[in-house]
């Protein structure tokens, strides 16, 4: 495995196993670290209607000597977007800042109640564009997966969802591989509010790695991708030098006991 790595969707498209999560990082400081980025060989970009950094994403692709068949871009649907019609809107809306003729990956971002059903039937009708490669979800729990799946006809590749030890979601990840649903990590570094916790500290001391490279590489070897987020040169270096070690199934289930349903981020509980 190494920053080139790819995990096969189920509709047969490939996306990189390690990504960048553009979540805050400001237009006026985008594209010095987007070019960062991709100097290092980060190929994956994840962003949102949300984040307000779309054109900076679809900026830097366009000028970038990489060619864009490398690249895998996806963005996602804000909740006060939800429903058919204005699905098909907002996806025109961030087409035209991205500036591309397609994105790899679209996302409904939360399980709105009462509108996803009918914004995922406008996602599946996007599909058929090829403006946008695959489509599928984030903030899913097993239920919403179920309701989801009863109704589809297409089945999402991808469900983004806050994942690391302390909020260690196994049955949803047993869930999603039994239905050929890559499960995909977001805030694998808990936004930096565990990573003075002890025994990870402990952990990383004895492979020379920081905290955060031992969480990413938790995910990675629970064959989960991830899109750690930094704005910071160093980070998004240290970010992908996680693939020169690997962690012993010990160590591996020291951190999964770490689980405390403990979340950086709201909870999709929430909608029923």
């Amino acid at each position: 495995m190494n920053i080139s790595s790819k995990v096969r969707l189920n509709n047969g498209r490939k996306m990189p196993v390690l990504g960048l999560g553009v979540y805050q990082i400001r237009p006026n400081q985008a594209k010095q670290v987007f070019q960062w980025a991709i100097d290092m060989g980060y190929r994956l970009f994840d962003t949102a209607s949300l984040y307000g950094n779309e054109k900076e994403v679809g900026q830097a692709i366009l000028k970038s000597t990489v060619t864009r068949s490398e690249f895998f871009i996806t963005s996602k649907l804000w909740n006060t977007d939800q429903g058919y019609n204005n699905a098909l809107s907002a996806f025109e809306n961030s087409m035209d800042q991205f500036g591309l003729d397609y994105i790899d990956l679209y996302l409904i971002h939360w399980p709105v109640t009462n509108l996803r059903l009918e914004s995922w039937t406008a996602l599946e009708s996007l599909v058929e564009t090829e403006r946008v490669k695959a489509v599928g979800v984030s903030n899913y729990m097993i239920n919403h997966l179920e309701e989801l799946l009863q109704k589809c006809s297409v089945i999402p590749v991808i469900n983004q969802v806050e994942f690391h030890p302390w909020l260690y979601k196994k049955a949803l990840l047993k869930y999603c591989e039994e239905n050929r649903i890559q499960l995909q990590a977001y805030s694998p570094l808990t936004k930096g509010q565990k990573l003075g916790d002890k025994k990870l500290k402990k952990i990383g001391d004895k492979y020379g790695k920081s905290p955060s490279q031992i969480l990413i590489r938790w995910c990675l070897q629970h064959n989960v991708p991830t899109i750690p987020k930094s704005a910071n040169k160093q980070h998004l270096e240290q970010n992908i030098n996680v693939f020169d070690f690997h962690l012993t199934q010990k160590d591996m289930m020291k951190l999964d006991l770490m689980n405390q349903d403990y979340s950086v981020t709201w909870d999709p509980r929430d909608y029923p």
